[in-house]
């Protein structure tokens, strides 16, 4: 998938991997795309609320080897 920043995120405990995302997708343009990836396991429900109270789209989440990444459009 096609995204406009990649945020590495991996190694970093709960709440550093949402801390880091709401400071990237700051910096994006609205309907930019915003690649997370993460290895805390807790970041696959913190993110998914953040981004729906945000009102951001999810767009995609997966798992590959440990790795939690998520695709994030910005509102």
């Amino acid at each position: 998938m096609e995204s406009t920043k990649v945020l590495d995120a991996k190694g970093l405990a709960c709440p550093m991997p949402i801390v880091k995302t709401k400071k990237s997708i700051q910096e994006l343009n609205s309907g930019d795309v915003l690649e997370v990836h993460a290895t805390d396991k807790g970041a696959k429900s913190d993110i998914a609320a953040w981004v729906k109270s945000g009102g951001h789209e999810l767009l995609q989440d997966t798992e590959e080897d440990g790795v939690l990444k998520f695709w994030i459009k910005k509102a």
